[in-house]
């Protein structure tokens, strides 16, 4: 078969080049039969009485008509196409319009997928067959290998009009399983090795962006940092694993201040590479140790003293304990709900980066006069103030407390809550004050407002509150009196 096709292909071009060299010899014998013709005719009309005039008038002719028909070529090369005729704009049969230019007009929605598919040739294929015919396109795709499959994370910008269980649907007829949808945003362009170099600056820069970095890194999921021991001193039994694992829907991780730090997903299990990349991160905070941003702003109060806002850390436990010194067994009780006594014990905690972010209020000859904390509590996030007696209704807890749920707001959390009590018109004035949406859970005495810091998302609050006053992500009734965070 292929000896043929030679043959073939070498006398098609023998061929071409016979009939090359005859079509040159018919041109060269027309130019030269032109070129006599014509010296005959200027031969003629040269030497007759007024051959000169003649030759010179024939080249304006000539001129004028090649200026002529350029002109008119140029005029109607721009000129605007005529209008539309009857036959023009009939549309007996509306035709759908799947142009590019079409599709940007198009109302769109973004979607990250994940499912799995065979770990076989074709497959993926067969996957983006399904995605152009439902007019989906594929912004993103990373895969992520299993022992009996792939797992293809994808992002999708679909028509509007798409549900998630009809693309569901055709997803799984291909034979794909475990698929999950959740709409997208902008921020999810970006690409994943960008995603995770940024989420390791951010983390070098703060140890508080460890847990924040590992949400982001693996999406909706509920981080737990466990102590290795409690806050007496004695065995948590929550040790760190020695080479972390990996538990489907649970992963576990050592954290570097000791103990564990347990991540859960329940509704998408986590893959090696996931687990890779978290670990990688984990290892990042660890060798660069405790560390804390040391930027501050410089205030003044209404009646003119100049106060120091600045992120605060393990390093402010003496002058903490020292403001706890200052502060009335009152101001002690409403800030720490139990024993006056017990909350020299929380400030350890408290003060970790791990744990969340503290903002530290000083004076200008430098003493604390006010703390601040935002603490990760699973998927929620809480909020707590301390002002010592002399420093109150001044302003200053409603300060700390705007820019705690700034940062909140920067860590992408849905909502902050405020565990005090009824009589604690303060605290309740500071959170009216941020004039966002309230919701407020009365038990026993004590009062949890949950301001919403988006409006698309509802404050997500069991029935019984899960977060004692001990701190540790230890999960307990809220509302038995208690330390609090």
């Amino acid at each position: 078969m292929t000896h043929t096709t030679g043959l073939k292909n070498s006398g098609t071009k023998a061929g071409a080049r016979r009939h090359h060299w005859r079509r040159d010899l018919v041109e060269l014998a027309a130019i030269f039969t032109a070129v006599a013709v014509a010296d005959s005719i200027a031969n003629t009309i040269a030497h007759g009485p007024d051959g000169p005039v003649l030759l010179i008038a024939s080249a304006v002719a000539l001129a004028a008509t090649a200026g002529f028909h350029t002109w008119w070529a140029r005029r109607h090369s721009h000129a605007p196409p005529p209008p539309p005729t009857a036959s023009d704009t009939a549309d007996p049969a509306p035709a759908t319009d799947t142009s590019p230019a079409a599709d940007e007009l198009r109302e769109t929605a973004l979607w990250r997928m994940r499912t799995t598919v065979q770990d076989e040739p074709g497959s993926l294929a067969a996957l983006c067959t399904v995605l152009a015919r439902l007019h989906v396109d594929i912004l993103t795709l990373q895969t992520h290998p299993l022992g009996d499959g792939t797992v293809d994370e994808l992002l999708l910008r679909s028509p509007a009009e798409l549900q998630a269980r009809d693309l569901s649907r055709e997803v799984a007829a291909i034979g794909a399983r475990d698929t999950w949808l959740e709409r997208a945003d902008a921020h999810d362009l970006v690409d994943a090795p960008t995603r995770v170099l940024g989420l390791a600056t951010r983390t070098a820069l703060d140890a508080a962006e460890l847990p924040l970095a590992l949400r982001q890194l693996l999406g909706r999921c509920t981080i737990h940092s466990l102590p290795a021991t409690t806050l007496t001193g004695r065995p948590s039994g929550q040790g760190a694993p020695v080479e972390g694992v990996l538990e489907g829907t649970v992963m576990r991780l050592g954290d570097p201040s000791g103990g564990a730090i347990t991540v859960e997903r329940p509704y998408l299990p986590f893959t090696p590479t996931e687990f890779a990349r978290a670990r990688a991160l984990v290892e990042l905070d660890a060798r660069l140790g405790p560390r804390v941003p040391r930027s501050q702003d410089v205030l003044t109060l209404p009646e003119g003293n100049a106060i120091t806002v600045r992120r605060a850390g393990p390093d402010d436990i003496e002058a903490a304990l020292a403001m706890h010194e200052r502060c009335s067994e009152r101001t002690l009780n409403l800030r720490y709900h139990g024993p006056v006594g017990d909350a020299d014990r929380y400030l350890s905690h408290l003060l970790s980066p791990r744990y969340g972010r503290t903002l530290a209020v000083q004076t200008a000859s430098g003493r604390l006069v006010a703390l601040g904390h935002l603490l990760w509590d699973g998927d929620e996030t809480e909020v707590a103030l301390l002002v010592e007696d002399a420093w109150q209704r001044r302003g200053i807890g409603s300060e700390l407390l705007t820019r705690l749920v700034a940062m909140a707001e920067e860590a992408d959390c849905g909502s902050v809550y405020a565990v005090t009590q009824a009589s604690n018109t303060g605290m309740v004035a500071a959170m009216r004050g941020l004039e966002l949406p309230l919701d407020y859970q009365i038990e026993e005495g004590t009062l949890v407002v949950t301001a919403r810091l988006s409006a698309q998302q509802a404050p997500v609050r069991p029935a019984v509150p899960l977060h004692e006053a001990t701190p540790y992500g230890q999960q307990a009734d809220r509302s038995r009196p208690g330390p609090q965070n």
